[in-house]
């Protein structure tokens, strides 16, 4: 299994496999046609108030990893967290995608951590 990610911005490559948008706002300027999106789970993203709470601000990320990471354990991401396992049970590689500028400190990061480490 392999979990790539990849901003919104980037040119979609046919070696991506699925890809997944996981924010909850569809990203800025992108279409939807040229975007190539297999599915968007909004119930993957932080709430609004730990992403406003948060602002990509890297000095705040081990307290939004925390607090993102007891978002996905409850019952809101439970749906979503079955569609991403059924995604990576049928597909050798998935790309998680994300609007954010940063892309070491995003929800995608954190998300691709939770799989890796066998949490879903």
């Amino acid at each position: 299994m392999e979990i790539r990610l990849k901003r919104a911005y980037d040119t979609a490559a046919r070696s991506d496999g699925p890809r997944v948008l996981v924010d909850r706002i569809w990203p800025r300027g992108v279409a939807r046609e040229e975007a190539d999106i297999a599915y968007w789970l909004k119930g993957l993203s932080p709430s609004t108030e730990l992403r406003k709470w948060f602002g990509h601000d890297p000095e705040k990320w081990q307290a939004f990893r925390e607090r993102y990471l007891r978002e996905l354990t409850a019952e809101d991401a439970r749906e979503d967290l079955g569609k991403l396992k059924k995604l990576l049970e049928e597909h050798n590689r998935i790309t998680l995608v994300f609007a954010a500028k940063d892309t070491k400190h995003n929800n995608a990061v954190a998300l691709r951590d939770f799989i890796l480490d066998d949490r879903l």
